[in-house]
């Protein structure tokens, strides 16, 4: 789907601000629409306070931000974004996420990280796409937030099979080992930046992958959770 400069990459009308990508109209469709936990971002009685499931049995990071669940329109921005090779969709991602950040730095009191990091993808993989969605959208999130961003932080060592299609037993076997941590973060508070978050088995590895490395917390930020 292209749009000319300055429309809106929903509605295709005219943008305000043309680099903002999305209008505000859409930007109301485009959010949250039920209470989540604020540390696992499923559906939750209070987005205040943990859930019952994070009381029992906690995930490895502390907090996650989304934007929406995975639904039309943004999971199809996002899929053009990954498969139809669209990286000029990422800034007007990136900023839906800074909205949703800001929104819980005002609702939740999010406290901001000292650094943020992407998901790597294996060598091959991020060649025959040319980009790293994650990357793309850390970028410009580091900018306007003033947080620290070094995309060789992690990389990935091995290639696996695609998470699309298994098990949650069998992604986390599928991604044992697959990381890599590069430099220190002694004390560091952290937050991961990804585009979807479904089971949590990928940035569950690379939280445990930054906490053995010294992080002091991991928060997720992500464009969907699935619910």
């Amino acid at each position: 789907m292209l749009t000319a400069p300055g429309l809106c990459w929903l509605c295709r009308m005219p943008l305000a601000l043309p680099r903002s990508g999305i209008c505000s109209i859409c930007r109301r469709t485009v959010r949250l629409t039920e209470s989540v936990c604020p540390q696992c971002g499923l559906p939750a009685a209070s987005p205040l306070l943990p859930c019952g499931r994070c009381l029992q049995k906690p995930p490895p990071w502390q907090r996650l931000v989304a934007v929406s669940a995975y639904a039309p329109p943004l999971s199809t921005l996002i899929h053009q974004l990954k498969f139809s090779r669209r990286p000029e969709l990422a800034a007007a991602l990136a900023r839906l996420q800074l909205l949703a950040i800001l929104d819980a730095r005002r609702t939740t009191r999010l406290v901001l990280p000292d650094r943020i990091v992407s998901v790597p993808l294996y060598s091959r993989r991020q060649w025959q796409r040319g980009f790293n969605q994650s990357d793309l959208l850390c970028r410009p999130l580091a900018r306007w937030l003033g947080c620290r961003y070094a995309s060789n932080t992690l990389t990935r060592i091995r290639p696996a099979l695609t998470q699309h299609f298994l098990s949650a037993r069998r992604r986390r076997s599928n991604l044992k080992n697959a990381f890599r941590l590069e430099l220190p973060l002694d004390g560091l508070h952290m937050a991961i930046v990804d585009d979807v978050v479904t089971t949590g088995s990928t940035v569950a590895e690379i939280t445990r992958l930054l906490l053995q490395g010294g992080a002091a917390t991991v928060q997720v930020w992500c464009l969907c959770r699935t619910l």
